[in-house]
């Protein structure tokens, strides 16, 4: 109960944070219990965050729920996130619709079943004009597979005629991505003490500020937001720039 009344943090806050979710299966197994029992954990930090990033004002929360190599984890595992992911959208949206929360989805479509690509589908077309925090569900996604499909658009409208190859710089390919409206994330959360970003929005954590937390997904709260987030604004972003004496 006490993460609830965190007050927002003070200064400026990261405009986007992206965030790793990651140790739910250590979480499960600290506790012998079976590797789903982590994710059902989750569920309750995921919402205590969604809240957070909401009620502080950010601009955009991008949430790794499921990478296009998570197929290959056991089968009973896969199938548990395809329904959880589908009942935690159903559970909450109509909560983050009430908060001013647009949804969007971030990944191939290919793969997902009907009934969870349903669930991804009503959240988005339900909260479309919603203005406030923009929550980025990225879903059966990697971030090769984004540029990949980037590049097969942008060769499509190369070979129409309806793009000239010589116009191609960083902010025409960045439209071909998933969420180009969408910025860069300011600040990376991963958990769980893990020092890589496994595939995840490779093109635009160029510039983004990297916080790294030993605290397993289903313990992360809004205190530890705050803590990151605090982290964030002692750095000073240069952007290959160097500090003006």
């Amino acid at each position: 109960m006490a993460d609830r009344v965190i007050n927002r943090p003070e200064g400026e806050l990261p405009n986007h944070v992206a965030i790793i979710m990651d140790g739910n299966g250590r979480w499960a197994e600290r506790r012998n219990l079976p590797r789903i029992a982590g994710h059902k954990a989750g569920e309750e930090s995921i919402t205590d965050i969604v809240r957070a990033a909401s009620e502080w004002e950010l601009g955009a929360l991008t949430l790794f729920a499921f990478s296009t190599e998570n197929w290959n984890r056991p089968a009973n595992e896969v199938e548990f996130l395809m329904s959880f992911n589908r009942n935690l959208l159903n559970k909450r949206v109509e909560e983050f619709h009430a908060r001013n929360i647009r949804i969007r989805h971030a990944g191939r479509r290919d793969r997902i079943p009907a009934s969870t690509l349903k669930a991804i589908d009503n959240a988005v077309e339900l909260t479309r004009d919603n203005t406030g925090l923009s929550l980025n569900i990225a879903f059966n996604y990697g971030g090769r597979a984004e540029i990949v499909d980037a590049v097969r658009r942008l060769c499509e409208d190369v070979a129409a005629g309806s793009l000239d190859p010589g116009e191609v710089d960083e902010d025409r390919f960045r439209s071909y991505l998933y969420n180009p409206e969408v910025p860069d994330p300011d600040l990376l959360i991963r958990t769980a003490g893990e020092m890589r970003i496994s595939n995840f929005l490779i093109w635009e954590l160029a510039y983004t500020e990297i916080y790294v937390t030993e605290v397993l997904w289903p313990d992360f709260r809004r205190g530890n937001l705050a803590e990151a987030i605090r982290e964030y604004q002692s750095r000073e972003r240069r952007f290959g720039g160097i500090k003006e004496e």
